[in-house]
């Protein structure tokens, strides 16, 4: 059994490697596409949005003070809002409603 761990580990390491070294030895062009660039351009915006927004609705038990939290931060963050003001205010909201369910 232990020694399948460390073909796992070497398994996970050379995928991970080829991930981040085939795309730099295959492309070595500009890519002159506007849409690919556009494309590759949000993907980090889009991978980020896709991994925090479950975990924005399921972050306490609630999902209305989630939501609020969520309204709350987005409200501040178009606004212009600093990253502090923005997440304390957020997470004010969510447990202010959240406060409010387990009262009322």
């Amino acid at each position: 059994m232990r020694g399948s761990v460390y073909i796992y580990i070497l398994v996970m390491a050379l995928v991970t490697y080829l991930i981040r070294a085939l795309p730099l030895t295959l492309i070595r062009n500009k890519i002159e596409n506007r849409f690919i660039r556009s494309f590759l351009y949000y993907v980090p915006y889009a991978t980020l949005a896709a991994m925090t927004f479950p975990a924005i609705l399921y972050s306490t038990g609630e999902m209305a003070a989630s939501a609020a939290g969520f309204a709350a931060a987005l409200i501040l963050a178009f606004r212009r809002k600093s990253l502090i003001v923005v997440a304390t205010v957020a997470s004010l909201a969510a447990l202010l409603v959240n406060l409010l369910i387990m009262y009322l």
